[in-house]
């Protein structure tokens, strides 16, 4: 079958392949919730270059990720070249229409993963990310949500808005948008720094230890993808779970009302958006910059009685 979306033909393949065997979705349906949902997905995409992850025979198959655009690829599809600091590089696909997001799902792209920076300063991130996972051996969601909550607030502090979004697996992202001035290293120093503040005055609840044995029922703060290279889901990309789960910009009163990392799935995320604005609509229309809060957080910061994990 050949479909012609953007003025490009498509052929689509293997649309009667099950993706999703426990809820009897097909690769046809992945293709045509990506369709549905592209005008308001591609915006979130369209300045990134996308980690694709690859599932040719569904989620009970082999999988991979694939870095680097294929050959094959029509050249009707952007990319961006992306330098790897252990040297060399790698051209990194660029969904900027629809027919780019069909085309990458009709190649099993299930879940397209963005970096963090835009494609004309692959060195300054636009945003800072948190990534919240309840305690291991849990599905506590409320910690997580808490968690959540609790970066919102102190980011309030240092007078910086947040948006947060499902991850349609275990937990949620938070996500803070930036003007591009500071580096990845800077922008993991200062996320790392505000969540050391919510360690000091919270230990029972939050932890910055890497390793999961010490963490000992406390909610990881992971500020570890503010890094070059590293990537984050896309905003309404689907997930290789069960039900196929979608990561999901929320607002914060979904949050306090008790939302769920898989609320949403590709069978609900239609109508959700027909019924309600995009979350993150308004995210592209703000940005931060670090420099000017540094000197404020390390104020707060000397308010608080180092956490014991700390010594």
């Amino acid at each position: 079958m050949t479909v012609k979306i953007d003025g490009h033909d498509i052929d689509i393949s293997n649309s009667d392949k099950v993706f999703f065997p426990d809820a009897g979705l097909t690769k046809g349906d992945l293709i045509d919730y990506y369709e549905q949902v592209a005008s308001t997905m591609v915006p979130h995409m369209q300045h990134y270059g996308v980690s694709m992850q690859r599932f040719p025979d569904g989620i009970d198959g082999d999988s991979f990720y694939n870095k680097d655009t294929p050959d094959y690829f029509p050249d009707w599809i952007d990319t961006v070249n992306f330098p790897k600091r252990e040297g060399g590089s790698f051209n990194a696909p660029v969904v900027k229409t629809q027919a780019g997001l069909v085309y990458l799902a009709n190649q099993a792209v299930l879940t397209p993963h963005l970096y963090l920076a835009r494609t004309d300063d692959l060195n300054h991130p636009d945003k800072m990310i948190y990534d919240l996972d309840p305690p291991e051996d849990t599905k506590d969601y409320s910690t997580v949500r808490a968690a959540a909550l609790a970066i919102r607030d102190v980011m309030q502090e240092l007078e910086l808005d947040c948006w947060v979004q499902t991850t349609g697996s275990k937990g949620f992202h938070v996500i803070i948008p930036l003007d591009c001035s500071a580096d990845f290293d800077a922008v993991r120093e200062f996320a790392k720094d505000t969540a050391r503040l919510l360690v000091r005055r919270e230990p029972d609840k939050y932890t910055l230890e890497q390793r999961k044995s010490d963490r000992k029922g406390r909610v990881f703060l992971d500020m570890l993808r503010n890094a070059y290279g590293a990537t984050a889901v896309a905003p309404y990309a689907v997930r290789a779970r069960e039900e196929a789960p979608v990561a999901t910009p929320i607002d914060w009163q979904e949050i306090e009302d008790g939302a769920s990392p898989r609320d949403w799935t590709i069978k609900n995320l239609p109508r959700r958006l027909a019924q309600k604005e995009d979350p993150w609509a308004s995210i592209r229309q703000h940005s931060y910059a670090l420099t000017g809060r540094r000197e404020q957080l390390h104020e707060l910061l000397e308010q608080e009685k180092p956490a014991e994990e700390e010594s």
